[in-house]
């Protein structure tokens, strides 16, 4: 039985090159991440936001703090047990509602992705393929979204929409999908005038099993790795969104509000500022760390 994925006209591939290229074997994975120390930490460090995420329930020790709880008996207390990461200014465990921001933080970076990925993935497909006006078409319309900054960008749609969980999603996601759209355009770009894409036309393959049978099946490796890598930055795009009041709305717990609400009580209650702010640096790192080893892994052009 042949263990190649053979494209039209019996050209090989993407999993077929893979094969060839020696990637990845579990072993030839797992040397990567021992051979860098960097790599491992990252996937250390992105196992502990997940698993404090989905686990939140179990391991949080005071769970109904992620609500509107008020403890004025315990309010604004330093680090101490059972308080590690000390209270907020209401009496509420900042350790348990850093977990929680966690859940909250992963389902918009998650959900944000999904729906950014398939949308600029598309669109730079057919502009990366097609050419002519199609792609000047759709090419200019993303440049007009990537000549704005991401975040004004965001600011601006907050600012007309209630600050709300799901219409944070909608922001994120209207200035990520661009990037999308630019990675695959020159991807496609140069993929199509490989010989394997150039057979399936011969044969009579139509346009649509070319782009998404042929060609796309070899930019995944790339999509992968720029997905593992802003999966860090939406996370700090959200933060910061609500760290200037157009993000989730208190109770509800969010690292870019509890920073915010801390940093007007710098420096004698630290810990509301610090522990919240190095959440967010522990999640954008690791996702960083992994996106580099995942880069390395798959061969992945950038």
């Amino acid at each position: 039985m042949r263990s190649m994925v053979e494209g039209a006209c019996g050209y090989p591939t993407w999993s077929w090159r893979l094969q060839i290229s020696g990637a990845p074997p579990m072993r030839r994975t797992l040397a990567i991440l021992l051979r860098n120390p960097l790599s491992l930490l990252g996937l250390i460090l992105v196992a502990a936001v997940v698993l404090s995420a989905v686990f939140a329930d179990f391991i949080a020790p005071f769970p109904l703090h992620r609500g509107a709880v008020v403890d004025f008996a315990n309010f604004n207390k330093a680090p101490e047990w059972p308080y590690i990461f000390g209270t907020d200014l209401v009496g509420r465990d900042l350790f348990s509602r850093i977990l929680y921001a966690y859940r909250i933080s992963l389902i918009l970076g998650v959900v944000v992705l999904a729906i950014a990925v398939p949308i600029g993935v598309a669109i730079g497909l057919f502009a990366g393929y097609l050419g002519g006006w199609a792609e000047y078409v759709l090419m200019r319309i993303t440049d007009v979204f990537l000549s704005i900054p991401p975040l004004v960008l965001a600011m601006s749609m907050m600012g007309l929409l209630e600050p709300t969980l799901t219409n944070g999603m909608i922001a994120v996601t209207a200035m990520w999908w661009p990037w999308y759209t630019r990675l695959v355009y020159n991807l496609a770009r140069s993929e199509k005038e490989e010989g394997y894409v150039l057979a399936a036309e011969v044969i009579g393959a139509s346009k649509l099993h070319v782009m998404f049978r042929e060609i796309l099946p070899n930019c995944v490796p790339s999509i992968l790795t720029k997905m593992t890598l802003d999966l860090g930055f939406v996370i700090l795009i959200a933060s910061s969104l609500s760290f200037l009041g157009l993000g989730v709305q208190p109770p509800t717990p969010d690292l870019g509000s509890m920073v915010a609400e801390g940093a007007k009580y710098l420096p004698d209650s630290w810990w509301l500022t610090v522990f919240p702010g190095l959440a967010i640096l522990v999640a954008v790192f690791g996702f960083n760390l992994i996106g580099d080893a995942l880069r390395e892994i798959l061969g992945a052009e950038q």
